[in-house]
């Protein structure tokens, strides 16, 4: 396909304005977008996909490009990583550039990089992932983290099943397989827009990754019990866990941030569900937290964390984590497991989980807090999701990763009180 130089232009235009990366890259390129509006569809899927190439491969590209000029990441980034050949954009860059292009390709089929500018990680985090799980799984993990993510589709059994989504799915020229675990997941190859598409919009579908899905399936939340989502953020675990108590009981869905409430409310009103009650609270020691100790039957803490397992959708992530980041992040996690530990009665049940690979954020967590919870045990995740007819083991926690099971990364441990 023959690119036009304003694509190319303003593919140079987004890398330059992301470059320090000081908020998430999907904010930040639909604030681009929003001060560009007279660009077309086309011109903006360009830029979509080229920016999140450029992040996915930023270190690599940087290497072989021998620069940091916007301009000639944009040309690197067509022809590297979007496939385009030198005739696809000839008529759109200088005979200079055209040169520049052939010196990459020559560089770029010869060049031997460092592993971990060829893994496109930075330095840290190549260095403790080959500590945590050795460097064989290390690379694998590394090189699924490359490639994009499907889309994964959780349908809301409250209105539809999912054999007729995916029906309804394909009548709109949307290809949907079942996920291979999770009993309500859909997953769609490629990135299709589906925010205007009719399931959306009336609550039948929602957006949410697999392994997201599975770790409502350890919360396991029955009809009659009050249950809290600790971290509820704009809701995706909080919308299942209501679904799968059949609208029935109360959960109670806890976030410090308004703007996230209010998107969760926004879905709640769509998705048919009348047991979920929102509150915001100020911190891990509100008064709202305080009211409900010892009476809650299950809650779920979905923690803070660096999100390296999401890095093939947030790319981003990996250049804006820090190593003082990581243990400020772990100190938090500390506080808000202790905390939601508060809320739940004996007998009842607490869901620790993050979306990160990291043991310091998982294993560590849950290992200082068993230490000094003498209240708790360790449950069994695999016994947990085979309840639910979910045929997965990974062992007595729930560890899950894209280079294996096609998901996202997750971790999520149960704990039982029975004290």
């Amino acid at each position: 396909m023959t690119l036009r130089a304003n694509q190319i232009a303003g593919l140079s235009a987004a890398i330059a304005d992301m470059r320090e990366l000081p908020a998430p890259a999907d904010a930040m390129l639909h604030h681009f977008f929003r001060r560009h509006p007279t660009m077309g569809q086309q011109d903006r899927a360009f830029i979509a996909d080229g920016v999140f190439a450029w992040l996915r491969r930023r270190r690599s590209l940087e290497a072989l490009a021998q620069t940091t000029q916007p301009s000639l990441l944009a040309l690197a980034v067509t022809v590297r990583e979007l496939g385009h050949s030198l005739r696809d954009i000839e008529g759109a860059i200088s005979p200079d550039e055209a040169t520049w292009v052939r010196e990459l390709k020559s560089r770029a089929g010869t060049e031997k990089l460092p592993e971990a500018v060829a893994a496109d990680l930075p330095d840290w985090l190549w260095t403790r992932l080959g500590g945590a799980m050795g460097h064989e799984e290390r690379d694998a993990l590394a090189r699924a983290w490359l490639a994009p993510a499907p889309l994964d589709l959780r349908v809301n059994t409250q209105k539809f099943t999912r054999e007729g989504a995916m029906a309804q799915l394909a009548a709109s020229g949307f290809a949907a397989a079942p996920t291979p675990y999770s009993p309500l997941g859909l997953r769609l190859t490629g990135r299709p827009s589906l925010a205007r598409h009719p399931l959306v919009v009336n609550g039948t579908i929602e957006i949410q990754d697999e392994g997201s899905q599975l770790v409502g399936y350890l919360v396991a939340p029955r009809r009659t019990e009050m249950v809290v989502d600790f971290c509820a953020g704009a809701g995706g675990k909080t919308l299942l866990l209501g679904a799968l108590m059949r609208s029935q009981g109360r959960l109670y869905a806890f976030d410090i941030v308004d703007k996230r409430l209010a998107q969760l409310k926004l879905r709640l009103r769509r998705s048919g569900l009348s047991n979920v009650h929102p509150q915001q609270i100020a911190g891990e020691r509100d008064t709202k937290v305080k009211r409900l100790a010892g009476k809650i039957d299950r809650v779920l803490v979905d923690a803070p964390c660096t999100g390296f397992g999401t890095l093939r959708r947030n790319p981003d992530l990996k250049w804006r984590q820090t190593e003082a980041g990581l243990a400020e992040l772990v100190a938090k996690q500390r506080r808000i497991i202790d905390s939601a530990a508060t809320l739940v009665k004996p007998g009842g049940r607490l869901v620790y989980a993050t979306c990160s690979v990291l043991p310091e954020e998982n294993e560590g967590i849950v290992e200082t807090f068993l230490g000094t919870h003498p209240g708790f045990t360790l449950g069994d995740a695999a016994a947990e999701l085979a309840r639910a007819g979910i045929a997965l083991d990974t062992g007595p926690t729930l560890k899950l990763m894209p280079h294996r099971h096609g998901c996202d990364g997750f971790f999520a441990a149960v704990l039982e009180r029975s004290a």
